[in-house]
């Protein structure tokens, strides 16, 4: 794992921000790519000088060889987002399937997907021929994946790619089977809109008096997945249903008994995320609408599938 997939407030850790080292008069350049003969390499050195347990708080730890992550990103009308988020993806030094699911857009977005497919061999980009909704792209999405672990990424560049690392890091560390971001317990965020953190915070509450979890931000956009839970879930909700509804179901999902050994609960965790939230003017989606029907959606997946 590169130094460089960390985020941003973990490489601040690392370094003064005069180049020293926080942990001794070793200077950043020691930690440049022309020092180590790959990235291993320079992981290794890292545990080593640091230990292992610090250097797992910080989302430092050695990923299998053979991990793919999947990257689901449903696209609606994100023209002058899409290359940004696709070079921010494509930065986190980990290897992964990236998957584009294209819901009608009508702004020029379809356009240049095709391009993209036709110039670059790392992605694959699934068309809707109508507007079906985010809750139906993730659905295509997520029967198109085959890593190991699916993360959700929006495409507007409201989350941070950069993340991945230490979402993935609970599953890899095989204590999670699914991971959620929450943008309310300790990163950075843009300050917005108080209702809209109102909303958010009361379907928090209500999804979790029915589906007994404590999670502290259900509508967050970074969930991350088994691919073996999220492809064993039967999905319905069409728009942003999607967030309560995938809530209720990976709460009651169990995995069956097999090798010997019991069945057992779906574990979930949370990590802080930042939120780089965007007006309506810079053409954020969700509205007063999505909020009642994710209040619906959340009635509804309680009484029945």
């Amino acid at each position: 794992m590169d130094v460089g997939s960390l985020s941003t407030s973990a490489q601040s850790r690392l370094a003064d921000p005069d180049g020293t080292s926080a942990f001794g008069p070793c200077s950043r350049s020691v930690l440049s790519a022309g020092d180590f003969a790959s990235d291993a390499e320079r992981l290794d050195w890292l545990i080593a000088t640091l230990g292992e347990p610090f250097c797992r708080k910080l989302g430092l730890f050695r990923v299998p060889d053979d991990l793919v992550l999947s990257v689901v990103i449903p696209v609606y009308n994100e023209k002058n987002s899409i290359h940004e988020i696709l070079r921010r993806v494509r930065a986190v030094p980990i290897r992964k399937e990236i998957i584009i699911v294209d819901d009608c857009s009508r702004d020029g977005t379809r356009e240049i997907l095709r391009e993209m497919e036709k110039s670059d061999g790392d992605i694959k980009v699934v068309y809707h021929e109508r507007n079906q909704g985010k809750g139906a792209s993730l659905r295509t999405g997520f029967r198109e994946a085959t890593g190991q672990i699916v993360i959700v990424q929006d495409a507007d560049l409201e989350y941070d790619p950069a993340q991945y690392p230490e979402l993935i890091q609970p599953i890899i560390e095989d204590q999670a089977d699914v991971v959620y971001g929450s943008r309310f317990i300790g990163e950075t965020h843009r300050v917005l809109y108080f209702w809209h953190s109102l909303a958010n915070k009361f379907l928090t509450l209500l999804s979790n008096a029915f589906t007994d979890l404590n999670l502290t931000d259900m509508e967050v956009c970074y969930k991350v997945f088994r691919r073996e839970v999220i492809q064993a879930i039967e999905l319905k909700s069409d728009r942003f249903g999607f967030e309560p509804e995938v809530t209720a179901k990976v709460a009651r999902f169990t995995f069956p008994a097999r090798d010997g050994r019991p069945a057992r609960k779906c574990r979930i965790y949370e990590i802080p995320v930042s939120y780089h939230g965007r007006t309506y003017a810079e053409g954020k989606h969700i509205g007063v609408k999505d909020g009642f029907q994710a209040l619906w959606c959340i009635l509804r997946y309680f009484l029945a599938d």
